[in-house]
């Protein structure tokens, strides 16, 4: 059996406002104050006025995922904002097209506004982008969204075995990028149907024959840990190329790693309980041999997967949504224009 790894499973002149600054960007020194703009979390919350929360709080349970803390008050004080700028950014997109277009008296054929979402295994990227799914779909300039994870772009596990790489799965090699890349083309070029594989969580392996189809929505979300990695070769497309807007979620790593090691927890009690489940092994595992082995996972694969490819991708991203211990976003970092 292969190892449990990644996606499986404006300051001031004077001193002290100088001195907070540094602080705030203590281990951020590639999110600049020259690129980004910070906004803390009562400044951010306060953009959420006059916004309806479109919402129930049984949504949002169905929504986040396992060891998530989502709420309604986090949904509309963070991410209902969030949604809103990113339907404005969609919309300004699809009419700098059509001024495009006519410029070039061409028709107007603007395709799908494509958002990333990336970050670390068990930082909550996936409930993030479930999220963003439902929230940008409520607002009329993007009412058809699309969420598409980089998972089904895996290598099936007959291939990473024949590789050499069931062991670091999740890290870039381990994802078949020009597959990825091709449908990002497709549906940046306009294409009427684009396929993206399936990704089983419970057989932890590609489900052949199965396939997931978007066509032509407003937006399209593509979620993973790597999809803000730079291209391997100075000539290759980078799977970023083909986004308008990317988000990185982040977090401290002590954090993370407690989020993972609960997770891991959480699903020997419910998941990996289930006989058909790639992780049935895991189920009868006590406690202390449970958090045992979620740490040798995560310090054999994710932590690394995290340090050299990961992390390191996070100044690329257009915004920054950084969580705080209990999952509750702190502080959200905005490329300037």
């Amino acid at each position: 059996m292969g190892a449990m790894s990644a996606e499986a499973a404006i300051p001031g002149e004077d001193s002290a406002d100088l001195l907070a600054e540094r602080e705030t960007f203590d281990g951020d020194a590639d999110l600049s104050p020259a690129l980004y703009r910070e906004i803390d979390r009562a400044e951010w919350s306060r953009l959420s006025g006059g916004l309806t929360q479109p919402l129930s709080e049984l949504e949002v349970v169905q929504l986040r995922g396992i060891g998530d803390r989502l709420d309604l008050a986090e949904v509309r004080e963070v991410y209902l904002p969030l949604s809103r700028l990113l339907s404005l950014y969609a919309a300004a997109t699809k009419r700098l097209g059509a001024d495009m277009a006519g410029f070039f008296r061409e028709p107007d054929s603007t395709t799908p506004f494509v958002i990333g979402v990336a970050g670390s295994v068990a930082v909550g990227k996936s409930t993030i982008a479930r999220l963003l799914r439902e929230l940008v779909s409520r607002w009329p300039d993007t009412p058809r969204v699309e969420l598409v994870t980089t998972d089904g772009f895996l290598y099936p596990n007959a291939e990473l075995e024949r590789r050499g790489l069931m062991g670091r799965k999740g890290f870039p090699e381990s994802y078949d990028r020009r597959a990825l890349v091709q449908f990002l083309t497709d549906v940046k070029s306009g294409a009427p149907e684009a396929h993206a594989p399936f990704y089983s969580h419970l057989r932890y392996d590609i489900v052949q024959d199965a396939h997931v189809t978007v066509r032509r929505p407003d937006v399209v979300i593509v979620e993973g840990l790597n999809v803000l990695q730079p291209p391997p070769q100075p000539n290759d497309v980078a799977v970023s190329d083909l986004f308008d807007f990317s988000i990185y979620v982040d977090a401290a790593t002590d954090h993370i790693t407690q989020w993972y090691v609960d997770r891991f927890l959480a699903l020997r009690r419910a998941a990996f309980s289930n006989p058909t489940s790639y992780f049935k092994v895991f189920a009868e595992l006590t406690d202390e041999q449970a958090v045992s082995m979620a740490l040798e996972f995560w310090n054999d694969i994710n932590l690394p997967n995290l340090e050299e490819n990961v992390k390191p991708t996070r100044h690329r991203a257009t915004l920054v949504l950084h969580k705080a211990a209990d999952h509750a976003v702190e502080r959200v970092l905005l490329r300037k224009l």
